[in-house]
């Protein structure tokens, strides 16, 4: 099957299709409006709506590749045609013909609305010289280890005149907010590092290392989630004692939608037999209370 080359055209139509597969999905799922912005819950609910529409998969590594960030190549054109077909299109070729006929009836408008663009991008650069904005920049790392913390950690801006906005850190562990104020506040929450609220002023801001640190009762548990022990006594043991006795368990499934819950002492007994599958868990939230988890949440990749 011939790939074709990634060029500014094709490019253009295919960020068009990425922008209409979220507005689909978002219709019936709550997920940032941003494709790139899905992560592990909100990708396998889309891979799940996917096929009850078009009875068609995309893998988790497809996602990422054409999907979290700017492809050098298009898909496949099958892949475009099912993708077409689940925004509401026969195939790839009627997705282009449509958004292209939009195109050119805007084009018939550009000469009316010069004038008016001409007005609001002065009055735009009027109001950038009187409304200085201050860009700020951090990266995190792990505390102990100093390295780049690059699964996404979730980041939450806190401002005391707007609604709280909602981020990601990108695939090098950083992100960036642009601001008229002079100092930030924001909240970081990731599966394996502490809760922490962070504080920064502008004129300390230079592409700030950020150091997290480690939830050692997570990575515990990641350690067991994984299967690393052989001694499945002394596992149980110690599962037992990260976990309170009223923990409410969640597991997420891969091929389905919908939700199960386990109570402690089953997914504490699915983690001790010595199965290969074991291995294949992944920790996506947890939730704390007097040194305990209370609260988790899992999926079997």
């Amino acid at each position: 099957m011939i790939i074709n080359n990634l060029n500014s055209e094709d490019q253009f139509y295919f960020n068009l299709l990425k922008s209409a597969i979220a507005t689909t999905f978002l219709k019936n799922h709550t997920a940032p409006a941003a494709i790139e912005e899905w992560k592990g819950e909100e990708i396998v609910l889309f891979q799940e709506d996917l096929f009850a529409k078009v009875k068609a998969r995309v893998s988790e590594k497809w996602f990422y590749t054409y999907c979290k960030k700017e492809a050098s190549k298009l898909p496949r054109i099958d892949m475009l045609n099912m993708l077409s077909q689940y925004v509401g299109f026969r195939n790839w070729a009627a997705f282009k013909k449509e958004h292209t006929l939009k195109l050119q009836g805007k084009t018939k408008t550009k000469s009316f609305q010069f004038v008016v663009l001409a007005l609001v991008s002065l009055i735009c650069l009027l109001w950038l010289f009187t409304n200085t904005k201050n860009e700020f920049k951090f990266c995190f790392v792990d505390d102990l280890q100093h390295t780049p913390i690059t699964d996404a950690v979730n980041i939450k801006i806190i401002s005391t005149k707007e609604s709280a906005i909602e981020l990601k850190t990108d695939s090098l562990g950083c992100f960036s907010y642009t601001t008229n104020a002079e100092y930030i506040t924001f909240v970081v929450k990731s599966p394996y590092y502490k809760t922490d609220t962070i504080v920064r002023y502008i004129d300390t801001n230079e592409h700030q290392l950020v150091p997290l640190a480690t939830d050692d009762y997570a990575l515990m548990l990641k350690y067991y989630a994984e299967g690393n022990s052989n001694d499945f006594k002394k596992h149980k043991a110690q599962l037992n004692e990260l976990i309170a006795d009223e923990a409410i368990i969640y597991q997420f499934h891969s091929n389905t939608i919908g939700v199960e819950v386990f109570s402690k002492e089953d997914f504490v007994r699915m983690l001790t037999i010595p199965t290969s599958g074991l291995r294949r868990v992944k920790i996506l939230d947890r939730t704390l209370k007097d040194g305990k988890i209370v609260k988790l949440k899992f999926i079997m990749l």
